[in-house]
């Protein structure tokens, strides 16, 4: 009898644990419209350690059978790419589609959805430092550290789902070295002309996030540098070139 009340106790425990993100899709759409699509990014930043259970794509009743199974499934999948690149724990993870299963109306935007199931490990202290860490330790003043994998969509502001992460690492390092004090820059790809309103934007989108993490506004700064510096020539070779010279850098002010 003790035991039958602790095996349900326990599997109470792990229910409660468990925890849902819904992502939403326009019409006919197996990619995340542009809010759930922020949403999602903002999501992964503040949940870099979980461990994703459940992907299950949705679609509403517009449509056959069929056509809608599939659409369900390519939701799904976009979902967990999305999340594979942003090294996410899918280790376990179930991915399916349900097609128009639970739909309630031929073209209700509710019903064209992806629900992630997830629960929060308790998160272990890193066993070494980060490379960005080791990086900023040797740094001394005036040196420039590209922060590997902080990249950005082309023509935005918006990080890649992998670089979120990153963002959360540089945090980190900013709070274990409290002297630190740095220049946030942003670079593009692309064009030859100098593009520094943009570059500018995302230099400041990484400053307000750490501002907003708890980073006195005194030890950042933040300039764009257009494509001034870029790491491959231009006109890049391939998307790969061009991604890499969508980045962020920080020059070492003091530390």
């Amino acid at each position: 009898m003790k035991q039958t009340l602790l095996l349900f106790c326990l599997l109470c425990l792990s229910a409660n644990a468990q925890q849902k993100f819904t992502v939403y899709f326009d019409y006919d759409v197996a990619e995340a419209n542009a809010a759930s699509a922020q949403s999602l990014s903002k999501w992964i930043a503040a949940n870099p350690n979980v461990v994703i259970q459940k992907i299950y794509g949705y679609a509403d009743k517009s449509g056959d059978a069929v056509y809608n199974q599939d659409l369900s499934e390519r939701r799904a999948l976009y979902i967990y790419e999305q999340l594979k690149s942003a090294n996410l724990n899918l280790t376990a993870v179930d991915e399916k589609g349900f097609g128009e299963s639970k739909a309630t109306a031929n073209d209700n935007p509710k019903d064209r959805k992806v629900v992630l199931q997830y629960a929060s490990p308790e998160i272990k202290p890193a066993d070494s430092q980060s490379e960005l860490d080791k990086k900023v330790s040797k740094a001394k003043k005036g040196d420039r550290i590209r922060i590997e994998n902080m990249n950005f969509y082309e023509n935005s502001t918006t990080l890649l789902p992998a670089s979120v992460p990153v963002l959360n690492n540089l945090l980190a390092v900013l709070k274990d070295h409290p002297s630190l004090k740095i220049e946030i820059q942003g670079h593009v790809c692309c064009q030859v002309e100098n593009e520094e309103r943009l570059s500018h934007r995302r230099a400041k989108l990484v400053y307000e996030y750490l501002i907003q993490k708890g980073i006195d506004e005194d030890r950042l700064s933040h300039n764009g540098f257009g494509s001034t510096r870029p790491i491959y020539p231009l006109p890049e070779k391939n998307e790969e070139e061009r991604v890499v010279n969508r980045r962020i850098e920080i020059e070492i002010i003091s530390n």
